[in-house]
């Protein structure tokens, strides 16, 4: 295939994802949507007992991370579940050229986030840090479909990337909160704040703003 030929199908790609973000715009709601309630379900009792008990872990560090992991797969499978309702309304291939084009985009910050915040959280007990990472390179995740993602999953992306780093800065300067004997509390406010607040404030927008037109058909 020529260069040009390779170029013209890119673009092509492109303008089919474009045509088709107020679909994307709307499947991702209902995953914003659960991963947001369980988001701020599983970061409330971790503030609340520590807020308690001065401190004290209410579960362990590979306990969160399963639990977020979990999160991660429920979500995920959703999102999955209702792509592939979409394509099959519209006679479509779940992997299509799109679907890899985005994939590709977002895989490179997602790796490098999920890699970092394992071992953080593994070998070097820094919960809070590792949620900070996660909760920017997901930010960076959804920006690097900029080139064909609806703009509200453009805005949602720039307000975790906003979130994360004002909350870097805000546990950076604070050596109390630095040193506290578990971070546990800390990491799951993160959490709570970003993955739980902001998609629940995504999901509600998108629902409250999108007309018929726009539903994905059941």
């Amino acid at each position: 295939m020529s260069q040009s030929q390779a170029a013209l199908d890119h673009l092509r790609v492109i303008r089919s994802l474009m045509e088709k973000a107020h679909i994307y715009r709307a499947v991702s709601a209902p995953a914003a949507l659960l991963g947001g309630v369980l988001a701020l379900a599983v970061s409330v009792w971790p503030v609340v007992h520590a807020a308690q008990t001065h401190g004290e872990a209410a579960f362990s560090n590979s306990t969160f991370l399963l639990l977020w992991h979990g999160i991660l797969a429920a979500c995920t499978v959703l999102n999955v579940m209702l792509l592939a309702r979409e394509a099959k309304r519209r006679d479509q291939s779940l992997v299509s050229e799109g679907m890899k084009m985005a994939l590709r985009a977002v895989s490179p910050p997602l790796i490098v986030g999920g890699v970092l915040a394992l071992g953080l959280v593994i070998w070097l007990q820094n919960l809070t840090l590792a949620a900070l990472i996660w909760v920017l390179c997901y930010g960076l995740a959804l920006l690097a479909t900029s080139g064909f993602a609806p703009k509200s999953l453009i805005r949602l992306g720039w307000a975790f990337v906003i979130a994360g780093l004002v909350l870097f800065l805000a546990w950076a300067a604070n050596e109390e909160v630095r040193n506290l004997r578990t971070d546990l509390g800390p990491a799951s406010l993160v959490m709570a704040l970003t993955f739980g607040l902001l998609h629940l404030v995504y999901a509600i927008a998108v629902f409250a703003s999108r007309p018929k037109s726009e539903e994905v058909a059941a």
